[in-house]
């Protein structure tokens, strides 16, 4: 039996030096006992570290085992160096192994390695730093109790996040400290050393009060995410329990107080009824261009409202504006205008003929230095904006109606429907007929030349399409 001594409760390196001369000299698992030295040896113990013992072979052992390893040593388990061993022998001899989730020792592994995760998250959310009084640079303590030996593990977390602050984490087994340039631990302590408050703390309650929403508590899952055996470190946790008993009270008294007025929404009626559709959708445009209903709104350059014929028989509804457009303030004006175009006179239909409009009518981007890249509406967008299309809608009375692309089919059909499946037709919101087509957009986004023949023949198909149904009357009138 040997009796290997490891040099204290984390030494992973240790563990690792004697598991490699363990293995060359061929000691099996059952006949290996592994001790962390509190104090000395035995007389009897056996040390195995055998620098001169060299490998019956070489010893592979995929990457990831050693990271687990090393996560693994900072449990509490008293077998997790047996545990290593046991799969370091075997795995030998079984390549895959480590693979094996269902293996009980690879089992055991993953579900160490798993609690050190959580524990390191825990570690890294709930420690709060207290400023210490009375040094001659402001520095700060914490106090924290992890569940296992993870200080070393964590602590490179905050010293990255607070790398102009100078702090110490104390813990019962391990105590970190950053001076703005080195790292270093020391043993263990008492809460005793660390501070019991500081100013801060006034304000970050206050805080915390504000931010409680009565109406989204559920006690089960803020427990599960925030134990109870974390609360006594946490200066907010007096307003924790407190907080939770008032909180069916605060509730009623929020669902009884007096409702947030809504937003103002578009008006669709005219004063004088007489008015004629060309006249109407001009006075839509000048609506629509103050709108704010969205949250990009503000962001773009204008409001790029639809165009065309009041008495088209034919509505081609896009997603949204390009950068171009939200400059011209006209629908497809940009590079897949130039497309769209194209495909018009490749299907016998003139853009003079057709009312234009998008789905949105607010350019969404991100901005890049100089360059604003398109991001596709959301549904709230998509929602906000189908006032204005219904408005349009109302007065031209299109006998037919392309989406191209899936945001339009969202705001026409009121559901997500995929374009193909809606490229036989499908109902909008009104009543009126429909049918999806590709958008020239995605016609650019084509890398491959064939690829991208291949869509700007479907679009031109697409609506060619529409024209052919048009011409052949096989839509129902409006």
């Amino acid at each position: 039996m040997r009796i290997v001594h490891i040099g204290h409760e984390t030494d992973f390196s240790g563990w690792r030096d004697h598991a490699r001369a363990l293995l060359g000299a061929g000691i099996r698992p059952e006949d290996v006992v592994w001790r962390v030295c509190t104090e000395e040896a035995d007389l009897f113990d056996v040390m195995t570290r055998d620098t001169g013992t060299a490998p019956k072979a070489k010893i592979t052992v995929p990457r990831a085992f050693l990271t687990d390893a090393q996560m693994a040593v900072c449990h509490r388990d008293p077998a997790r160096f047996d545990l290593l061993y046991r799969l370091l022998w075997r795995s030998q001899d079984m390549p895959g192994l480590l693979a094996n989730s269902v293996d009980e020792d690879v089992h055991t592994l993953h579900k160490l390695t798993k609690a050190i995760r959580r524990d390191r998250h825990k570690m890294h959310a709930f420690v709060r730093f207290r400023e210490v009084k009375g040094e001659a640079e402001e520095t700060f303590v914490a106090w924290f109790e992890p569940e296992h030996r993870i200080t070393e593990l964590a602590a490179p977390f905050f010293m990255r996040r607070f790398s102009n602050m100078r702090w110490s984490i104390l813990t019962p087994d391990c105590c970190a400290h950053w001076d703005r340039e080195t790292l270093t631990y020391s043993e263990g302590t008492t809460a005793a050393q660390a501070p019991d408050g500081d100013e801060l703390e006034d304000l970050w309650r206050g805080y915390f009060r504000s931010i409680f929403n009565p109406a989204r508590l559920k006690v089960k899952a803020m427990t599960s995410e925030m134990p109870k055996k974390y609360w006594k470190n946490l200066p907010e946790a007096d307003l924790i329990e407190p907080l939770i008993a008032s909180a069916r009270a605060l509730e009623t008294q929020m669902v009884s107080a007096a409702p947030t007025p809504v937003k103002r929404e578009a008006s669709y009626e005219f004063s004088d009824p007489c008015a004629t559709p060309a006249d109407a959708l001009d006075t839509l445009r000048r609506e629509a261009a103050g709108c704010t209903l969205c949250d990009h709104a503000c962001h773009a350059t204008q409001t790029v409202f639809g165009e065309g014929p009041a008495d088209t028989p034919l509505m081609i509804v896009g997603e949204q504006p390009g950068d171009t457009e939200d400059i011209t303030g006209r629908p497809f004006t940009g590079p897949a205008g130039a497309v769209f175009d194209e495909a018009l006179a490749g299907a016998g239909l003139s853009r003079d003929a057709l009312y234009l409009t998008n789905a949105v009518k607010h350019f969404r981007f991100i901005p890049k230095g100089k360059t604003r890249l398109h991001r596709t509406p959301g549904t709230a967008h998509i929602d906000h904006c189908r006032r204005w299309l219904k408005a349009e809608r109302s007065w031209i009375k299109p006998r037919l109606t392309l989406a191209m692309g899936a945001t339009a089919i969202r705001a026409l059909h009121g559901k997500t429907l995929s374009v193909t499946g809606a490229r036989e037709g499908f109902s909008c919101f009104d009543g009126g007929l429909a049918f999806a087509g590709l958008h020239p957009a995605a016609v650019l986004r084509q890398t491959v030349p064939e690829e991208r023949e291949r869509a700007y023949h479907t679009l031109v198909s697409d609506l060619a399409r529409v024209r052919q149904r048009l011409e052949a009357k096989e839509n129902t009138p409006a």
